[in-house]
């Protein structure tokens, strides 16, 4: 007669705490990875406005004019202009909206020129 070998129990449960310590790890890799791309959008979003302050001081916009319209597209952000030969430089500064990014501190510039004058 053949006897079935004793089970062993000592690793029961073991799956489901190797999960428990595992799943803060994967959130805060996810919750990382979608901060950087909230902070690689709000980028996109100050190098468009940067491009549009150029191009409207280029034409002769006022500062207080192209400060509104970057407003009104990214939010919080501040304006400088730049004279650069026969171009005109815009740099917009915005904190970088709320997120783990945002939590830092981290703040995203953008720098554009236009050629003063152009229509």
């Amino acid at each position: 007669m053949c006897e079935a070998a004793p089970q062993l129990r000592s690793e029961e449960g073991s799956v489901t705490a190797e999960i428990a310590a595992v799943i803060p790890a994967i959130v805060l890799v996810i919750a990382l990875c979608l901060g950087a791309l909230q902070a690689v959008t709000h980028q996109l979003h100050v190098t468009d406005a940067a491009a549009a302050a150029a191009r409207g001081l280029g034409r002769g916009d006022d500062v207080a004019t192209v400060l509104g319209r970057a407003r009104a597209e990214i939010g919080d952000v501040s304006v400088s202009t730049e004279p650069e030969g026969e171009f005109v430089c815009a740099r917009l500064r915005s904190p970088c909206p709320a997120g783990p990014f945002g939590a830092l501190g981290l703040t995203v510039v953008a720098r554009s020129c236009a050629l003063a004058g152009g229509l």
